[in-house]
């Protein structure tokens, strides 16, 4: 896949360039191999698949959890290939990332929770209340906010990740199955979050089984089949789903 041009016909630069990319866990199979891929900034993907196909772990590269086995990364157009854990942490910082098992600080309160990026950050007290009850009450939460993550049900908790994730408005947002846990009413909403955080100048990546919701929203999606990568424009429909598989 090459860069693509912006509106203006000129050349955007890459949020995310994979090179011949291959992954595998300990002396086990690749589960990732030959991944070439570039994410240009501003950009919006889906990230399509059948369980176990590796769409996790080409995630767990991106916010640089893992290495990989073989070949080159760059993220915001710097080689993090062989990056080291504690220069890791500067690029993190850019990132949203939104998991599957939502890791939420059990201690501390729901408007706490999503507050924490933020005062890592240094940000100021009037700054973070006004933020961090803004996206409360875009997800719904607006009348739980000093109630603890185990008092609430999963897909409150789920609201919650989302809205720490994008909370400091993130130069990439990479969210593994995000609606998975909400009705279809809460999954449209949070979508329109993300394109939100999408126009403000946030390139977004949502791992999804949910088709439906795919063929809703006009972006185009990464597939994962098998360890390797097809990027598909929007509305277009990988070859395995068309045949049944």
């Amino acid at each position: 896949m090459t860069v693509l041009p912006n509106k203006q016909g000129t050349l955007v630069s890459d949020t995310i360039r994979l090179e011949n990319v291959a992954l595998r866990y300990g002396e086990g199979p690749e589960v990732l191999h030959d991944v070439s891929i570039v994410i240009p900034q501003r950009s919006f993907y889906f990230l399509t698949g059948p369980s176990g196909a590796g769409k996790t772990s080409l995630m767990s590269l991106m916010y640089l959890a893992r290495r990989p086995s073989r070949g080159r990364m760059k993220l915001f157009g710097e080689d993090v290939t062989g990056l080291k854990s504690d220069k890791a942490a500067s690029f993190r910082r850019r990132l949203g990332v939104i998991f599957q098992d939502f890791r939420l600080l059990d201690h501390l309160s729901t408007f706490d929770n999503v507050a924490l990026p933020l005062r890592i950050a240094g940000e100021q007290d009037s700054i973070i209340t006004q933020n961090v009850s803004e996206l409360l009450t875009w997800v719904g939460l607006e009348g739980l906010m000093e109630a603890r993550p185990s008092t609430l049900s999963g897909g409150q908790q789920q609201r919650i990740a989302i809205a720490r994730a994008v909370v400091n408005r993130p130069s990439l947002i990479l969210a593994d199955e995000p609606t998975g846990n909400v009705d279809d009413a809460i999954a449209i909403r949070l979508m329109q979050l993300f394109i939100e955080m999408h126009k403000l100048g946030s390139s977004v990546i949502i791992a999804t089984h949910n088709e439906s919701l795919v063929e809703r929203f006009p972006f185009p999606r990464l597939h994962i089949e098998q360890g390797m990568v097809e990027a598909l424009p929007a509305g277009a429909t990988p070859s395995a789903i068309t045949n049944g598989e």
